[in-house]
């Protein structure tokens, strides 16, 4: 195994694949690797993960295996969640605290078989999660390096994988995972994506990574499939209510200010905090958070007119702050500007008013204007399709 500081950035083990299919011939950077914000066109890369399915490479998401005889009762004490309830052959989403009941991170958790997980996050944490470790029966160790992924999203990602061979996949559930072989190899598949939309995720040992698209892409031909980049993922992402550390809040080891962190309650992730499990980091915070209210909501807003609230404040009828706008964008399937904003609480009830102060320039000119908005209840994206087993060959 590569430790994650030995270089300044990494290839995919897609990377030659990738290099091909990137006609704009630009990179970025996500974590240790080099990631391709878009391949050609932002637009056509959106509407390939909504209409039809996009691949979008997730090898760079950090990775941490954890494994031993207490690897329960450790994650039990990390995560906010039971992770009692998530069981072997199953992922689950999760958000891990410091004392103080502030967000460190989220993630998901995938329970691989007995004593055996793996975490996926957006942040380094072998650190916070080697200290953790401390009393515990486990193991402990960063594998990003050790597993290549690729994210396939839309509505026919389920058909493109049958036709590339994976009996079966069609009676995958929502956040199941299974193997297959493949060409002499395992292949995990897990029901799980960013999206909000149906949509899988392939895991493979890197040395495989480039026959593992090369399959894909051949199975995709004819059902519209496209290699998608980050900044269709982004839009994607916003769509179906997802938050991403960094944007939507800030990972509380990062702060300089801790009141600038959030807690879970505090990003609309209440659902997540498991009160009746025993003793879990930040656990006596969060109860008296519970008790006395927090100081923020994270919501929804749809707003009036078409351009997007990028970084926007957001005010009550009567000019009043009222917080700001973390993420934000055109909705091409709501046909609507829509934002995810964090206000001061006790604002955000589903449909509240608002006014949100949005900046635009056109041709070198700055203009202003300020629009009205409501809070929505529901994500702006969710098909039944989503949770359809088995999903339809769209």
């Amino acid at each position: 195994m590569q430790n994650h500081y030995e270089n300044a950035v990494y290839p995919s083990p897609f990377h030659s694949r990738q290099k091909q299919h990137n006609q704009l011939k630009e990179w970025s950077r996500w974590a240790d690797y080099l990631s391709v914000p878009a391949y050609w066109c932002e637009s056509m890369e959106y509407f390939a993960g909504r209409n039809a399915c996009g691949v979008f490479d997730i090898t760079p998401m950090v990775k941490h295996r954890v494994t031993g005889p207490d690897a329960l009762p450790y994650l039990n004490r990390l995560m906010t969640r039971d992770v009692r309830k998530i069981k072997p052959g199953r992922v689950g989403y999760s958000v891990w605290c410091n004392e103080q009941g502030r967000v460190i991170d989220d993630g998901t958790i995938f329970h691989l078989a007995e004593g055996d997980y793996r975490i996926c996050s957006q942040e380094h944490q072998i650190d916070w999660f080697m200290t953790n470790a401390l009393g515990f029966d486990v193991t402990v160790a960063e594998d990003t390096h050790d597993v290549a992924g690729l994210a396939l999203q839309g509505p026919t990602s389920c058909a493109v994988l049958k036709d590339m061979g994976l009996k079966g996949i069609e009676n995958l559930t929502p956040f199941g995972l299974t193997t297959f072989d493949f060409e002499g190899t395992e292949l995990m598949v897990s029901r799980t994506g960013f999206t909000g939309d149906l949509g899988y995720e392939l895991w493979i040992d890197p040395e495989h990574a480039e026959r593992l698209w090369d399959r894909l892409f051949e199975a995709g031909e004819l059902r519209g499939i496209m290699a998608m980049g980050s900044d269709a993922l982004e839009l994607l992402r916003i769509e179906a209510g997802f938050i991403l550390a960094g944007v939507d809040f800030l990972p509380a080891m990062e702060a300089v200010r801790p009141t600038h962190t959030r807690s879970p309650f505090e990003l609309g992730l209440g659902w997540l905090v498991s009160f009746d499990k025993g003793i879990f980091n930040g656990r006596q915070a969060l109860l008296e958070e519970k008790e006395k209210g927090s100081r923020y909501n994270l919501v929804k807003l749809d707003i009036d007119g078409n351009k997007p609230a990028s970084q926007s404040y957001v005010y009550t009828p009567n000019k009043k702050f009222a917080g700001t706008v973390t993420s934000a964008m055109w909705s091409p399937s709501a046909k609507a500007s829509i934002a995810l904003a964090s206000l001061e609480a006790p604002l955000g009830k589903p449909g509240e008013e608002f006014e949100v102060e949005i900046y635009y320039q056109r041709e070198l000119k700055w203009s202003r204007v300020m629009a009205p908005a409501r809070v929505v209840k529901d994500v702006f994206w969710d098909p039944p399709r989503k949770r359809q087993t088995p999903p339809a060959d769209f």
